[in-house]
């Protein structure tokens, strides 16, 4: 099964986008399943993992929503306060639904890079390890020493680096997040989202430009700890579903075809669907 471990929908009524504004004319509309479909048949892709786009409970139960309603979306990846009070019940409430496969805290939004090391959002981690969760990781370069940190804190929490850390491209710049993310991928507990790099591209970036990160990403991780995703509609500000996909299997195309397999879905179903979501 090929699965696209990284993808949106997202409706601009709902009023809780605050990122999603006009200046970003490319993504400013709705989005919804019926647009993807299409992508999804054309790049032979028969299951998403659907990520969050708000930092509220309400876009989950959204995304839950359509993930009950379309066979398409294998799980959702939501988003709860890990800072309030009764955070661990939320988490554990949240997870009633099977198609929570795991929580996505917009880091990269936070302005304190120390944040995922305090001590008030050890519950809710905790409770979803408990509950089977996937810990999405939306950060930059400069939080993967941190990240080192809280995977060495809990090694039962699986966490995902969203994006591979988003390193710099356009500036054409690999350390220390190459470094970082090399010493990352030795703790067993994190794995990699081969997904978002040509949104971090200069415009008119093509392979040659992208492929040292995306080597960089292969090195350290190895095909077993990658997953593919498509960040799409994002990924329409740089390109097209098909443009990173054809990036993504060109680049893989030397691997044994078990290895292809589990970058382009393996991965993804062995880490948020063994015993959450759809199959």
């Amino acid at each position: 099964m090929r699965i696209d471990a990284h993808q949106h929908f997202w409706a601009l009524a709902r009023g809780d986008y605050g990122w999603l504004t006009p200046e970003l004319a490319a993504i400013h509309r709705d989005f919804g399943p019926a647009d993807l479909a299409p992508l999804l048949a054309a790049g032979r892709i028969d299951r998403t993992i659907l990520v969050q786009a708000a930092p509220t409970e309400a876009e989950t139960r959204y995304l839950l929503d359509l993930a009950a309603q379309h066979e398409s979306i294998a799980g959702v990846v939501g988003w709860t306060d890990f800072d309030a009070p009764g955070a661990a019940h939320r988490v554990a409430m949240l997870a009633g639904d099977r198609l929570l496969v795991g929580l996505r805290p917009m880091i990269h939004d936070i302005p304190d890079p120390d944040w995922m090391l305090g001590a008030s959002i050890i519950p809710a981690l905790r409770a979803m390890t408990a509950e089977g969760l996937i810990f999405d990781a939306l950060v930059r370069p400069p939080h993967l020493s941190r990240l080192l940190v809280l995977a060495d804190r809990l090694p039962e929490l699986t966490i995902v680096v969203d994006h591979a850390a988003k390193p710099l491209i356009r500036d054409r710049i690999q350390d220390p997040w190459a470094s970082d993310l090399a010493a990352l991928a030795r703790r067993p507990n994190v794995v990699v989202k081969l997904s978002g790099l040509l949104t971090e591209a200069a415009a008119g970036d093509g392979m040659y430009h992208l492929y040292p990160y995306i080597r960089t990403v292969m090195e350290a991780f190895g095909p077993e700890r990658i997953l593919f995703g498509s960040d799409w509609p994002v990924l329409e500000m740089a390109g097209t579903y098909a443009d990173w996909l054809d990036i993504v299997e060109r680049t893989i195309a030397g691997l044994s075809a078990e290895a292809q397999a589990a970058i382009m879905g393996g991965n993804a179903a062995r880490i948020y669907l063994a015993k959450r979501g759809r199959r």
